[in-house]
């Protein structure tokens, strides 16, 4: 695939890692989720593809995330700490996202040209 902002596509590769560890991570804490480890791939994937506004849609799941279980992690504190700093870390890649500028710029290759970037 191609990139159009190496520094931003490094970011991208950071954020993926960071939800496949915390796939890894909630193992031990939560038990194996299948959706989980479908949604870490898919989304490293498609972010890595640099396609325009996937950035947008996983920072919007990672915030639908956050704030469907903030809630109930701030209510059974102390016992959901790991799951807040989880949701918070979340935030932060969700933000990392769509206001970078380097990783605003890697995701700026068009759906129209697909067949294209794979081939190369």
């Amino acid at each position: 695939m191609n990139t159009n902002n190496e520094t931003g596509r490094k970011y991208v590769v950071l954020v993926g890692m960071y939800l496949l560890i915390k796939f890894v991570l909630n193992i031990f804490v939560g038990g194996f989720n299948f959706g989980t480890l479908i949604f870490a791939i898919v989304a490293f994937v498609a972010m890595f593809s640099g396609l325009q506004y996937l950035n947008y849609v996983v920072a919007g799941l990672l915030a639908f995330g956050f704030a469907k279980h903030l809630g109930y992690n701030v209510t059974h504190l102390p016992g959901t700490l790991i799951y807040l700093i989880e949701g918070v870390i979340d935030i932060g890649a969700a933000v990392l996202l769509i206001m970078q500028n380097d990783v605003k710029e890697h995701f700026t290759n068009k759906w129209s040209e697909l067949s294209d970037m794979i081939k190369k």
